[in-house]
């Protein structure tokens, strides 16, 4: 089967990242690939370190010619405008293509993009409150549910000994992702407010950076048990995992959560809120622990439960990692063989 993956995101985020464990794993089932990237995203760069054919275009407008999907069954759109260069390239030389949407924020009310969505042969969602956007805007009659795979990361014994030792005596609290408003980090402020006074030990570390970041180290100026360790590189995050005694992710909104994937793979024990597709991922009280969006109150009484009870932690903790079959990568690969079978007519 050959697939011509499109993604024309400028950075390199979590999204290209699940993007390419995906091709990675086509590859190793003997997929024919190849890759339409814009030539300022590392993205491009991966993919060439897979010796697959990478075709670099910075607008959506551009490079377009038959040569591109020659003899491929379909185009595979990974998001943002990347659908405007499938549907042109679709329209021209008659390739079906399919979008993989990954935020759970409603479709622009644009008639382009909606138009875009309704002419894809199929559409894949991260998770339920993701194909209800797309249902909603588009009517599409082919949404398909598909998560996301965790990625794994290599782990240093000697890394997660420095970094516990950093952090000696005290039970270690993750939160993990870019300090965006939407992703609660505020939240968990609040939260740390109420558990230095309960539970001293108990040490909350911010793991990313972003616009928020200012305000959010203003709200924690006079809290010990906050430290903002700034953002990592993806190939330390497996140390973190491993030394850490909890990760919580009190998001306002999630498409689906990789980060919490990546934690509970791992071993972790995670406490997220009721938005998005985290509810996708986490089952109250069976694999993990669920707040209600901006209840602070609530998520330092959940921390606290978890650091006060090791084997209810850590009972969640084995049943995560038995959950995560679901999300494994060569499960969601085989999904989208099925689905790239029904729509090309294989």
């Amino acid at each position: 089967m050959k697939i011509l993956h499109v993604n024309l995101a400028s950075g390199y985020s979590g999204g290209e990242n699940q993007t390419l464990q995906l091709i990675q794993e086509q590859q190793r089932l003997g997929y024919q690939l190849a890759v339409v990237a814009n030539p300022k995203s590392p993205f491009a760069d991966k993919i060439r370190q897979l010796d697959i054919p990478v075709y670099t275009c910075s607008h959506f407008l551009l490079k377009h010619s038959r040569q591109l999907t020659e003899g491929c069954q379909l185009i595979h759109v990974h998001e943002g405008k990347a659908i405007y260069w499938a549907a042109i390239q679709g329209w021209l030389y008659k390739v079906p293509y399919l979008v993989t949407r990954r935020i759970d924020n409603p479709i622009k009310n644009k008639k382009l993009l909606r138009w875009s969505y309704r002419q894809a042969s199929a559409a894949v969602a991260l998770s339920q409150v993701i194909a209800d956007r797309i249902e909603q805007a588009t009517h599409h009659p082919n949404i398909h549910i598909i998560p996301s795979s965790p990625v794994s990361y290599p782990v240093d014994p000697q890394q997660v000994a420095q970094l516990k030792a950093r952090f000696a005596d005290q039970f270690i609290v993750i939160q993990a992702g870019n300090l965006l408003a939407h992703k609660g980090f505020d939240v968990t402020v609040k939260a740390a407010q109420v558990l230095a006074q309960q539970a001293p030990a108990i040490q909350l570390v911010f793991l990313g950076d972003g616009p928020e970041r200012a305000a959010l180290e203003q709200q924690a100026h006079a809290l010990k048990n906050v430290t903002f360790a700034g953002k990592q590189p993806r190939e330390q995050m497996g140390n973190w995992f491993a030394a850490a005694d909890l990760q919580v992710h009190p998001s306002y909104s999630e498409g689906l959560g990789s980060v919490i994937l990546e934690g509970m793979q791992s071993g972790l024990t995670v406490i997220g809120s009721r938005a998005g597709g985290i509810v996708d991922i986490i089952q109250d009280r069976q694999n993990g622990l669920l707040i209600e969006p901006g209840n602070d109150q609530e998520l330092a009484t959940a921390i606290l439960e978890l650091y006060q009870n090791p084997p209810f932690r850590q009972q969640l903790a084995a049943q995560a990692q038995r959950s995560m079959q679901a999300f494994a990568i060569e499960t969601t690969a085989q999904r989208y063989s099925d689905l790239y079978r029904k729509v090309a007519l294989l």
